[in-house]
């Protein structure tokens, strides 16, 4: 199984571009927003760390952005119980779909955490700073605080585009941009 993982910049279309290879892919964000919606444990241990700012279930992610922007240190709290469901959630997916050709890892975080493996194939998704604020404005819940703290979680950009084995640039229209990934899937598959 050819395992790809998709890097870049927070808001760079990373998501995009991985729905575009159309094989099976692990979402961490899909993940974590299942995990606030479903998983009880996760909200009982959150509701003990962060007592002042997680008071119902589901978990509403404003609550944990609040949080971060009270206080930076809250950001690991919610990380160091988060990310294990969320690692394990990976590994099930991985052995769901051992089998198949190719998989493609859409984890922000995918080098901070060590979920890569050497054989990883990185795409790095390059996009205009400006294309960057325009699709962070459109998220619900957008809080500039609160970017620039996961921007510091983030390996610098430099140093994950020079890993990168690929690099798509995520700055034209959609089109354009699904034929250059259809390309670079074909030229993956057939190395």
């Amino acid at each position: 199984m050819i395992r790809i993982g998709i890097l870049g910049d927070i808001g760079s279309g990373k998501s995009f571009i991985a729905k575009l290879f159309k094989q099976p892919v692990f979402d961490a964000d899909k993940e974590v927003k299942k995990i606030y919606n479903r998983d009880k444990n996760c909200y009982i241990k959150l509701k003990k760390k962060l007592p002042d700012f997680v008071k119902s279930f589901p978990i509403k992610k404003n609550y944990l952005i609040n949080a971060i922007n009270k206080d930076k240190k809250n950001l690991y709290k919610i990380s160091s119980i988060v990310h294990p469901i969320v690692r394990k959630k990976m590994k099930i997916f991985l052995r769901k779909n051992k089998n198949k050709k190719m998989v493609v890892l859409d984890i922000p975080l995918l080098i901070e955490n060590n979920l890569n493996k050497k054989n990883d194939i990185l795409i790095f998704v390059k996009a205009s700073k400006k294309k960057i604020i325009k699709r962070l404005k459109r998220r619900p819940n957008f809080s500039p605080k609160v970017l620039k703290n996961l921007k510091e979680e983030q390996i610098m950009l430099i140093k994950k585009r020079k890993i990168s084995n690929f690099i798509i640039d995520n700055n034209y229209a959609p089109n354009i941009t699904k034929k250059k990934v259809n390309f670079l899937k074909n030229k993956i598959l057939n190395d």
